[in-house]
C-alpha cells in the first residue's frame, strides 16, 4: 500500500513525502488495533498518522470517534486510506472535513491548505523574552552547534507539535539568533540553524526565563529528577553547596507520579526535606549529566542577588565554548 500512495503523493504534492509503519501502536486500545493498520506519514513536514481503513469499515459517525480518539492519544493530524470507496462514502468524508487519500489517486487534506495559508501569513513580531518553547529550542541549538533541522525535525527532537516547534522557531527568526533556507527536493522546506558563537550565546541569553514555574517539598526525590539550583552549582564551581538537596522536574513528569508535597511551613523549616523545582520544560531532554543544564541553570539563578552566586554563574559560563569562539 506505502509504495503506491508514496509514489503518487511524490508525483502530485511532495517530493520528499515519507509513509512508513508506526511505531508507537501500543499507545493506542486494542480494538483500533484490531480494526485498522497506522502508518506514519511526513507530508510538506507534516506529521500524520495514516488509517488504513478495511474494505468494511465502520460508518462515518464511528470513524469520527475514532479519529477523535487516536488524536487525543497522539496529537497529530489523521488521514484515512482506502483502496476503494463509493461516492458517497466519499461526500460524506468531505462534508465532515475528514482527510482521506483513495488507491486511485483521489486525495482530501484540507489541513496542507490552511498549513500553507498560515505560513504565508506570518508577521514578524518584537521578542522580549522567549516563550518556554522557543527557549527549548534556543537551548537545542546551542548544544547542537550544527544542527539544521526543520520544523517537524525539531518537534520530534523536542516532544512539541509541528505548529508549536513553528512558533518556536519563529521566535528564534524574529530575534535574528536563527536564519533559514528554503530546502528539500521541491525546496519547499525551511530549513534552520543558528547564527555562529559567541554571537548566538550572547544575544540569546537576554531573552532568556526562568524554567522553574513552582518550588515545593517533598520527603523523596521523584524519578527523573535532575540535581539543579545552588546544589548544581556547587557542582561545577567553588561555591559551597546548600544544606538540603534541590532537584529538578518537568512539570509533564511531575503529574505521571504520586509525590507527596509537604504544605506545612513550620515542618519545613525543622527538617530536611528535598527542594524539587517544577520546570516549564523537561531538562533531561538538554543533558545526559545527573544535574541540569549550564544555560538553564544560568536562569534559573540569574535572579539571585547573592555575588558570590552571580561571579560563579559568570565563570562557569566563560568556560564553555560557545561563549569564547
Amino acid at each position: 500500500m506505502t509504495k503506491t500512495v508514496e509514489f503518487y503523493l511524490k508525483e502530485n504534492i511532495d517530493d520528499d513525502v515519507t509513509i512508513k509503519p508506526w511505531g508507537d501502536k501500543n499507545l493506542l486500545p486494542v480494538f483500533l488495533k484490531s480494526l485498522y493498520e497506522f502508518y506514519e506519514m511526513i507530508i510538506l513536514d507534516v506529521p500524520c498518522i495514516l488509517l488504513e481503513v478495511p474494505v468494511e469499515g465502520p460508518g462515518i459517525s464511528v470513524i469520527k470517534k475514532h479519529i477523535g480518539r487516536v488524536e487525543e492519544l497522539t496529537n497529530q493530524q489523521i488521514v484515512l486510506y482506502y483502496k476503494e470507496i463509493t461516492r458517497y462514502r466519499r461526500k460524506s468524508l468531505i462534508e465532515n472535513r475528514i482527510p482521506f487519500i483513495i488507491d486511485d489517486g483521489q486525495i482530501f487534506l484540507p489541513f496542507l491548505g490552511l498549513s500553507l495559508k498560515k505560513t504565508l501569513q506570518y508577521v514578524g513580531k518584537e521578542v522580549t523574552r522567549f516563550s518556554a518553547s522557543a527557549q527549548l529550542a534556543f537551548l537545542y541549538f546551542l548544544y547542537n552547534r550544527e544542527a539544521v533541522v526543520n520544523t517537524s525535525e525539531l518537534a520530534q527532537k523536542l516532544g512539541f507539535s509541528v505548529m508549536t516547534a513553528s512558533r518556536a522557531l519563529n521566535e528564534l527568526v524574529d530575534t535574528k539568533l536563527v536564519t533559514y533556507e528554503l530546502g528539500g527536493k521541491t525546496r519547499r522546506s525551511k530549513e534552520y540553524k543558528r547564527i555562529p558563537d559567541p554571537a548566538y550565546f550572547e544575544t540569546g541569553r537576554v531573552y532568556m526565563n526562568t524554567p522553574v514555574k513552582q518550588v515545593v517539598y517533598v520527603q523523596k526525590t521523584p524519578e527523573n529528577a535532575l540535581i539543579a539550583g545552588l546544589e548544581a552549582l556547587a557542582a561545577i564551581s567553588m561555591i559551597n553547596p546548600p544544606s538540603y538537596p534541590v532537584r529538578a522536574i518537568g512539570s509533564k513528569w511531575l503529574k505521571k507520579q504520586a509525590i507527596k508535597i509537604i504544605k506545612n511551613r513550620d515542618l519545613i523549616k525543622d527538617q530536611t526535606f528535598v527542594e524539587l523545582e517544577i520546570w516549564d520544560y523537561d531538562p533531561k531532554l538538554l543533558t545526559d549529566q545527573t544535574y541540569v543544564d549550564i544555560m538553564s541553570l544560568y536562569a534559573s539563578l540569574q535572579e539571585e542577588k547573592d555575588e558570590r552566586v552571580e561571579q560563579a554563574l559568570e565563570e562557569v559560563l566563560r568556560g564553555e565554548i560557545w561563549s569564547t569562539d
